[in-house]
C-alpha cells in the first residue's frame, strides 16, 4: 500500500511541482548563468519546500486553511516583496562566462534562495491537502507510513525536474557569451521583480 501511495505522490509531485513561474525562471537562470550545480541545487531547494508543505498538509486541513484564508494578504505581500528583492539582485548581478561548475561555493546559498522563493507560495498546502483527501490518506495521526510515503513521493517527483531542467538548459549554456548571459540576468531579474510587483498591485487593489 505504501508503495502505491509513494508512486501516486511521485506523479503528483512531478505534475504539480513542475518548476514554473518565478521559481522556474529562477532555476533556469541559475543553470544558465551560474552552472549546472547551481541549477540542480535550486531545483532541490524548491523540491524540499514542496515536501515540507506536503508534510504540513498531513497535520490537518482545517487549521491551516483558516490561517491561510485569514492571512492571505500578508502572505501575498511578503511573497511579492521577496520576489522584488530577488529579481533586483539578479538584474544587477554580473555573470562570469565560465560558471563555477566544479566548486561547491555558493551551492548551499542557491538551495536556500530557491527554498525561500517557494516559501512565498504556501497555498500549495491546500493542493496537497486535496491530494491527501483524494488518496484516502488521513494525515500523520491517521497513518504515519502512508503519510510519509506520500511526502517522499512528492519530493521525489518534484526532484525529478532537477536533472531534466539542468540537462535541457545546459544544452544552451555553452552557446552564450558574457553579453548574452548579462542579458539573461536583466530579463529574468525584471520578470521575477515584475511578478512581485504584480502580486502587490493585485493584493492592494482587492
Amino acid at each position: 500500500m505504501e508503495a502505491a501511495v509513494f508512486i501516486k505522490g511521485l506523479i503528483i509531485g512531478f505534475i504539480i511541482c513542475a518548476p514554473m513561474g518565478p521559481i522556474g525562471l529562477f532555476c533556469v537562470r541559475k543553470t544558465l548563468v551560474d552552472g549546472r550545480l547551481a541549477g540542480f541545487a535550486a531545483v532541490l531547494g524548491a523540491s524540499t519546500v514542496d515536501a515540507l508543505y506536503c508534510a504540513i498538509a498531513g497535520l490537518g486541513v482545517a487549521f491551516i486553511s483558516n490561517f491561510l484564508t485569514n492571512e492571505q494578504n500578508v502572505i501575498r505581500l511578503a511573497g511579492g516583496l521577496v520576489l522584488i528583492i530577488v529579481g533586483a539582485k539578479i538584474f544587477f548581478a554580473k555573470p562570469v562566462e565560465k560558471p563555477p561548475a566544479d566548486r561547491g561555493n555558493g551551492i548551499f546559498g542557491d538551495f536556500l534562495s530557491a527554498a525561500l522563493l517557494m516559501f512565498t507560495n504556501p497555498l500549495a498546502i491546500i493542493v496537497f491537502s486535496a491530494a491527501f483527501t483524494a488518496l484516502g490518506v488521513h494525515g500523520w495521526k491517521g497513518d504515519y507510513a502512508l503519510t510519509a510515503a506520500l511526502v517522499l513521493g512528492v519530493f521525489a517527483g518534484s526532484a525529478l525536474w532537477a536533472p531534466i531542467l539542468v540537462t535541457v538548459v545546459s544544452l544552451f549554456r555553452v552557446q552564450f557569451n558574457g553579453t548574452q548571459l548579462l542579458l539573461a540576468n536583466r530579463i529574468s531579474g525584471a520578470i521575477i521583480s515584475g511578478f512581485g510587483l504584480a502580486v502587490w498591485v493585485v493584493t492592494l487593489l482587492r
